[in-house]
């Protein structure tokens, strides 16, 4: 692994702890305007002081992130379909690595859609976008989508998918969390990174899944929902971050929460 590559690994993963918190940020780009995001800037802003890295398009990082920020990105260049559409495994790239240089991104990351009529196009994608990758020295990270088939996330369809991704040549691979999850990680060579999903019950559903996670293999989060959508979004990603990076229980994650939680609502009450 060349200097560049290295680098902006280490600004995606933590290199004192080897694990990274990511705030994913990219839901619009097939779902719109999306709950809790409808107005990027004032989500993101609050939130960039406790996330490693940031996952989003080039738009919404144009219009909404202060480029004076210190922030880490790994940058959406999949897309071209909406939820609304006929399939939304039908993606291709949609962001040039030049315009990727410029934005300074750590990283630039894509879904596969594995067992869809559309697994040749993506992973085909995915294999260029690691040519190029490895050309400008910008790591990859491979995104295991299942659309709408939320259905499809168990242990054998995601060690699959992660396999392949890391066959590829992807230097992340992002999927979701399941039972047996030690047999995905254990199968795939490159670090993976667990999403959120769709928002969960309870804040300890999250914490959880993050401590869990970690403990059968993964490296870190790159979570969206659960944390922007919980009415105290920083006091859920600083509990996060606990847990990744402090190695907190979930218990004891819960009561940092809880605690960040009534150190807010006092100075909202105050004034």
């Amino acid at each position: 692994m060349d200097w560049g590559m290295a680098n902006r690994m280490a600004r995606i993963i933590n290199p004192n702890t080897g694990r990274t918190v990511m705030l994913a940020l990219d839901h619009g780009y097939f779902l719109g305007p999306t709950h809790r995001i409808e107005e990027p800037r004032k989500t993101i802003e609050p939130l960039l002081p406790y996330a490693d890295t940031i996952m989003l398009t080039r738009g919404v990082l144009r219009t909404s992130v202060d480029p004076k920020s210190a922030t880490n990105v790994v940058l959406r260049v999949s897309g071209g379909v909406s939820v609304i559409g006929p399939a939304l495994s039908d993606e291709g790239l949609t962001t040039s690595i030049k315009d990727a240089i410029r934005l300074n991104v750590a990283g630039i990351g894509i879904s596969v859609f594995i067992g869809t009529e559309h697994e040749r196009q993506t992973l085909l994608n995915l294999a260029e976008l690691v040519n190029i990758g490895e050309e400008y020295g910008i790591p990859v990270l491979g995104i295991t989508a299942v659309g709408k088939e939320l259905e499809k996330r168990d242990a054998r369809f995601l060690s699959l998918c992660c396999r392949i991704c890391a066959e590829l040549g992807t230097h992340i691979v992002k999927t979701y969390y399941c039972e047996d999850f030690e047999k995905v990680t254990t199968g795939c060579p490159a670090p993976i990174v667990i999403a959120g999903g769709p928002k969960l019950e309870t804040e300890m559903d999250v914490l959880d899944m993050t401590y869990s996670a970690l403990q059968h293999g993964a490296v870190g989060v790159d979570m969206g929902r659960n944390i922007w959508q919980n009415d105290h979004p920083v006091a859920m990603i600083r509990a996060i971050r606990s847990i990744v990076h402090e190695g907190l229980k979930p218990k004891q994650a819960h009561e940092f929460f809880k605690e960040i939680k009534e150190e807010q609502n006092k100075k909202v009450a105050s004034g």
